[in-house]
């Protein structure tokens, strides 16, 4: 079967073709094939080896099927079925959308090329989330337990102030004394609470 020795000498001439890479994913800031990137390079390879690829689609499978024009001999990928839903386009053209995508990675599979920025670029560059920050600056847990302690000491809010004050409150290491007061000013709804 000679479709195999043929497709092997296609991706060793496609790699040496020199593909640009025209799609650009704006949010995730990657370049990514285009079919158009590579299909014109394929297409002239399998005509100077023998080569010919049919791509059907039913419902579920996408299917591309390279035959060797000499012996008949053939090799089959196929890739599960998408969807798309484009913003105001009708379903025909969702559907366009999805076998032009199916065809692009149907294309990739068959002759190898590879794509990792996809990949690398919306993975790597995750990086931890800081802990979110009420505008005053304290997160959540000292939020909670700056309400705890003004449900328990809600009378005495001189000795509530004075907690505040202590630099050496753990509750406090991201906060400053007097944004501490301005949120107690808030909650108790004193306007004459002061450092």
């Amino acid at each position: 079967m000679k479709v195999y020795k043929k497709l092997i000498d296609a991706r060793n001439m496609l790699a040496s073709v020199e593909l640009a890479k025209s799609g650009h994913n704006k949010f995730a800031g990657y370049k990514y094939f285009e079919l158009g990137d590579f299909l014109p390079s394929i297409q002239q390879i399998f005509q100077e080896v023998g080569l010919v690829d049919v791509i059907s689609f039913t419902a579920e499978t996408a299917t591309m099927t390279i035959f060797d024009v000499e012996d008949g001999s053939s090799i089959v990928f196929t890739s599960p079925m998408g969807s798309a839903s484009l913003k105001g386009c009708h379903e025909v053209q969702n559907i366009g959308a999805v076998e032009t995508y199916q065809r692009r990675y149907l294309y990739t599979t068959a002759m190898a090329i590879v794509e990792s920025d996809a990949l690398d670029a919306t993975t790597a560059k995750e990086e931890p989330k800081p802990p979110k920050v009420d505008p005053v600056g304290c997160t959540p847990q000292q939020i909670t337990s700056i309400n705890a302690l003004i449900e328990q000491t809600q009378s005495d809010v001189a000795r509530l102030c004075k907690f505040f004050e202590k630099p050496s409150i753990a509750l406090l290491d991201r906060v400053q004394a007097n944004q501490a007061i301005e949120m107690l000013q808030k909650k108790l709804g004193e306007t004459n609470v002061s450092q």
